[in-house]
């Protein structure tokens, strides 16, 4: 069962997309902040990353670039998601390292496909 890291301030968010992402088969595990996120990965090493841009004490980019600098967790995906549709979010979070790039909310059905190109063998039902 891959493992997602989701990293996540609000709870709305967290309900709906961590229920969703275990009816699909994926061990959910959360982080409410970049700090909080960037030693979860470390210590859990999880299969990807769902990463919430904007978020208080550190936020998604930081977070990314610390993951994507540190030699333990630079191989994890990272999918950033995003509210913020503003032009040049997409770029300069490609530029802190992030894999992929969707916005919320969230549509499963794009969600999950972006994870199958990351996971291979993950099903896209």
């Amino acid at each position: 069962m891959p493992r997602i890291l989701y990293i996540e301030d609000n709870e709305d968010n967290i309900y709906m997309l961590t229920r969703r992402l275990k009816r699909q088969g994926f061990e959910v595990l959360v982080a409410r902040d970049g700090e909080q996120g960037v030693a979860m990965a470390r210590s859990e090493q999880p299969d990807l990353i769902l990463m919430d841009l904007n978020m208080p004490i550190m936020d998604g980019w930081e977070a990314t670039r610390q993951l994507k600098g540190a030699s333990e967790t630079e191989a994890i995906p990272v999918i950033a998601l995003s509210a913020h549709a503003m032009t040049g979010d997409r770029e300069r979070a490609m530029e802190a390292g992030c894999d992929d790039d969707d916005t919320k909310p969230v549509r499963i059905d794009s969600l999950m496909a972006k994870m199958a190109k990351l996971l291979p063998g993950t099903a896209t039902s």
